[in-house]
């Protein structure tokens, strides 16, 4: 794993299950602001990625992936979900809505692995998704951009 010289960015390995609950809603909270360059800096600067057919390696091509996502995918909203953790590793499951600029809606469903390195930045993230169709009127997330509030339901509390 990468030997990070910035600042440590906890919750640090290896997990609890309390910091992996609160280190995966970090990265929900990061990834609902839609920004690129604060979604990077929680990666290893050389942090490589499997997302769908993408490999991106390093931040600078975290940062290029990301704003080709946001650009396509319009009105994204995101909830995370502790699967498991062990160590130095999370295991996730997602969901997220967003639409396409003909406004068609769609649901992605996913996982991922985590890999972080002892600095708590991820070294290695693989994500396995799926896009789901759905009308404007199936919709679950509705919240203003930005983060999810508090008492807004789970993955869980959906049924997804």
């Amino acid at each position: 794993m990468s030997n990070t010289p910035e600042a440590a960015r906890p919750p640090l390995p290896p997990f609890t299950r309390e910091t992996a609950v609160h280190k995966v809603r970090l990265a929900e909270d990061a990834w609902n602001s839609r920004d690129p360059v604060r979604v990077s800096l929680a990666y290893t600067p050389d942090s490589r990625w499997r997302n769908r057919s993408e490999f991106p390696v390093g931040r600078a091509q975290i940062v290029a992936f990301l704003e080709r996502k946001w650009a396509r995918e319009l009105d994204y909203r995101l909830i995370k979900e502790l699967w498991a953790h062990d160590g130095h590793r999370i295991g996730v499951r997602f969901a997220y809505e967003w639409h396409d600029a003909s406004g068609q809606w769609f649901r992605s469903y996913g996982n991922e692995n985590w890999e972080f390195d002892e600095h708590g930045f991820m070294a290695v993230r693989h994500a396995s998704i799926n896009d789901l169709a759905i009308a404007q009127s199936e919709r679950k997330f509705h919240w203003p951009p930005g983060r999810r509030p508090n008492d807004h339901p789970s993955l869980s509390d959906l049924g997804f």
